[in-house]
């Protein structure tokens, strides 16, 4: 396994509708490793593949507890089947965007259709931070970020935070 390199907003692969995986091979499933990998080490909850680069629709995430064990999952092609009327609004944050933080409001169930490593098809019902995690990374699959659920006043400071962060980032090696 191996860490990835996270991409920062903005940059344009986090802006693409990502593709379906037509096969679930090893390929995938070392991507879908090396983005576990990464994910934990940066720390984080949940990675999209956009995000290392990888235009395909797949997301890894654990919202466990940290004194809980670890609760990695895969999914691939994931589709939201059903969300609750009810909503939670939580402080969403990104690893595209390190140490952005804004209230986002989404609805506070979902049931996602997917295939896992294995290329079983699963189906999940997530509450809580678990439901804002995926509907946050199914996003991303879709080339949107938490930032384009806010207004665009704070879009676009958060934009320009993103872009002096780069250049400093870029600067230092």
């Amino acid at each position: 396994m191996s860490i990835k390199h996270i991409l920062w907003h903005p940059d344009p692969h986090l802006k693409k509708t990502c593709a379906t995986i037509e096969m679930v091979d090893n390929s995938i499933r070392k991507l879908a490793d090396d983005m576990l990998e990464t994910m934990y080490d940066a720390p984080g909850v949940g990675l999209a593949a956009p995000q290392v680069g990888q235009i395909k629709r797949l997301f890894v995430m654990d919202c466990s507890a940290k004194e809980d064990e670890d609760q990695p999952m895969v999914l691939i092609n994931p589709a939201i089947v059903w969300s609750s009327e009810e909503e939670s609004t939580y402080n969403e944050g990104c690893l595209s965007l390190p140490e952005m933080f804004e209230d986002v409001t989404r609805p506070a169930e979902v049931v996602v259709q997917y295939l896992d490593k294995s290329g079983a098809e699963q189906e999940k019902h997530f509450k809580e931070l678990w439901a804002t995690c995926a509907q946050h990374e199914i996003d991303h699959l879709d080339g949107i970020l938490f930032i384009d659920h806010i207004s665009k006043l704070k879009r676009s400071m958060i934009t320009k935070k993103m872009i002096k962060a780069k250049k400093e980032r870029d600067q230092d090696g």
